[in-house]
């Protein structure tokens, strides 16, 4: 028997999260819209005189990138670029090739464990779909062929694009969301507003500037065991990104096993590192990099991940493991909170 699961928001938990409009005030007032976009639920607040105009700004940015990078989209850049695989360059719009441009860095960076060509092994498993399977051995290996980020070609000059060959697609699910909060973030610079928090479904969450009291927030990490809502720890902070990947937003179970949606392109079956979920919390980096950056510690397993981040510096990382432990950079020590005595904290591997 196999159970279908999608689950689409609330990775992390805000602690501290307005949800409505105060009508009142000047430098204190607060403006909050909630929609379904990018294949999750968004929530933007921001504070003071402009934050109605820099929400609302925001919101349609965010259906504009939407519109252009989604791979599910009738017309947007990615699907011109998948159904021209093998054929022909295809001109985009500059902000496509630039999310292009930072995937395929941490292609690199990551020795291929994140690659935005894996999209005919997601199509093929259809994680978070009616149609969620187990796909035979052939046809993972089938699809893996036209799996290699290296053949993803850019003329930067002119805006386009071209997968070098048939049968290749690309899909930016793993990175689009963290260069939705970077635009966000300039809207908020842009109309001066200097309160905000934007939460792209709970994976994707920025604390922009301090609450308006000036205080740090306080951001609950998801619970990679419980329902959602339910956190284990807390962050807290300004100014900050935190971004999470695990293996409980989008899955299937069959024949009692978990199947996530966290693909590894050299295996072609979900990830499997020994982690249930990982977080990227840093002030100093784009949301854009976070994106990624949780995807690839997934893949990567605490040892490697903690080797990856402990050399960016001023970003760290959270390592959660099935037996309850808790694996932090070293930036992070002493400045996480546990709330719930299941986990153990290890600040060494």
């Amino acid at each position: 028997m196999k159970q279908i699961v999608k689950k689409v928001i609330a990775i992390l938990m805000v602690v501290f999260i307005p949800i409505s409009l105060i009508a009142c005030g000047n430098n204190n007032q607060q403006y909050s819209r909630t929609d379904f976009m990018m294949d999750t639920v968004i929530q933007v607040t921001a504070y003071g005189r402009n934050a109605k105009k820099a929400v609302d700004e925001s919101m349609e940015k965010l259906k504009e990138i939407d519109n252009l990078m989604s791979s599910q989209k009738s017309g947007s850049d990615i699907q011109k670029i998948n159904e021209n695989a093998g054929k022909k360059y295809v001109k985009v719009n500059p902000e496509t090739v630039y999310v292009i441009k930072t995937a395929l860095k941490y292609g690199e960076i990551s020795g291929g464990n994140f690659d935005i060509t894996i999209a005919p092994l997601i199509n093929l498993w259809g994680i978070g779909t009616d149609h969620a399977h187990v796909p035979t051995e052939s046809q993972i290996k089938d699809a893996m062929k036209y799996i290699n980020y290296k053949d993803v070609l850019l003329d930067e000059k002119n805006d386009e694009v071209k997968l070098s060959r048939k049968g290749m697609s690309i899909d930016l699910g793993g990175i689009a969301k963290g260069y939705a909060a970077d635009e966000i973030e300039n809207i908020m610079k842009k109309n001066r507003v200097k309160h905000a928090l934007i939460n792209l479904g709970g994976s994707s969450v920025y604390l922009y500037g301090s609450k308006p009291d000036g205080s740090n927030w306080n951001i609950g990490i998801q619970d990679p065991f419980g329902d959602k809502g339910k956190y284990f720890a807390i962050v807290s902070g300004k100014d900050m990104l935190i971004d999470t990947s695990g293996n409980y937003e989008r899955y299937f179970i069959q024949n009692g096993k978990r199947y996530h949606h966290i693909l590894n392109p050299f295996t072609g079956y979900p990830a499997e590192s020994g982690v249930v979920s990982t977080t990227i919390v840093s002030t100093n980096i784009k949301s854009i990099d976070a994106d990624a950056l949780s995807t690839i510690t997934f893949i990567l397993g605490v040892d490697k991940g903690m080797k990856l981040i402990e050399s960016m510096p001023g970003v760290d990382a959270i390592f959660v493991t099935p037996d309850y432990k808790v694996y932090v950079t070293s930036g992070l020590k002493g400045n996480l909170k546990i709330t719930d005595s299941r986990f153990k904290l290890y600040e060494n591997r």
